[in-house]
């Protein structure tokens, strides 16, 4: 089932921030200086590489926004896998709305499916564990909510959104607060019980102070082999066991096979290769 994309209001308020500015005060001069108002075309937007889809939809919704009629009609839902040559969407109007458009409709679709698609390939790599995949907040300024709709377009999960919307106590707050107990008494006496709080540890002696400060989540930053089992061990259950830093396509599964219940990736979405798409007159 296709993911809930992001709210109306967002995607409308991009939108208009690229197509200005693409387009400026003055417009497409190429096409406008080519073809008469009058003048139609039809195509297809085509992915030249294999991947997932997502975006689809929104990156449409370019030609919504442009002066000129276009008729866009998706042919495959976000989210679905798809191989080099499929035909994603089929265009046909206003030759210079349709040109206008092009490169923001293909920057939208392009981005947020190589997302999806770096995600699905993390998703399959850890598909013989419990592990579930996350992204973080280290997102394209402005794009946060498309980037994580696409992480679940891929099959990921999201973490929180945003500074507000969950406790996450990293390093550099316990070096301040000095130490991990010193921040979580600090966080419980300020927050409600139904406030998640996450708790960063990059040493195994920090990981009891966590729970029993009362941390729900023990993300385990960069610990590998050896250390992440013994980390995983000391939790024993009674926090959610995440495991981050530095994960590739590569490592990806024995991380996983260490048991930890998540794995939260930042390069799934500030790094991911944008798939190749084009639109085809």
């Amino acid at each position: 089932m296709t993911p809930a994309p992001p709210p109306h209001h967002v995607v409308d308020a991009l939108l208009a921030i690229c197509l200005e500015e693409d387009l400026g005060g003055a417009g497409d001069l190429t096409s406008t200086a080519i073809f008469p108002v009058a003048h139609t075309s039809s195509g297809r937007i085509v992915a030249r590489s294999a991947g997932v889809v997502a975006g689809l939809e929104i990156g449409l919704a370019v030609f919504d926004r442009i002066e000129g009629d276009v008729a866009a009609t998706p042919l495959v839902a976000d989210g679905s896998r798809v191989e080099a040559g499929t035909t994603l969407a089929e265009l046909s109007g206003s030759t210079r709305a349709i040109l206008s458009g092009e490169r923001t409709c293909l920057n939208v679709l392009g981005h947020l499916s190589g997302v999806a698609t770096s995600t699905r390939e993390i998703v399959d790599a850890v598909s013989a564990t419990a592990a579930r995949v996350a992204d973080t907040r280290k997102t394209t300024p402005g794009l946060r909510s498309l980037e994580k709709y696409a992480v679940r377009c891929g099959g990921g999960h999201n973490h929180r959104f945003g500074l507000n919307d969950a406790v996450m106590i990293k390093d550099n707050h316990v070096a301040a607060a000095g130490g991990v107990a010193e921040a979580l008494a600090a966080v419980r006496s300020s927050v409600g019980h139904t406030v998640s709080i996450v708790v960063e540890v990059d040493r195994l002696d920090q990981i009891e102070d966590a729970i029993v400060g009362g941390a729900h989540t023990i993300l385990l930053d960069n610990l590998r082999g050896d250390d992440l089992r013994r980390g995983v061990e000391a939790i024993a259950g009674r926090a959610t066991a995440e495991a981050s830093g530095s994960i590739t396509a590569e490592s990806a599964a024995a991380i996983a096979a260490a048991g930890v219940d998540v794995i939260s990736l930042g390069w799934i979405t500030h790094s991911a290769p944008r798939l190749d798409v084009a639109l085809d007159f």
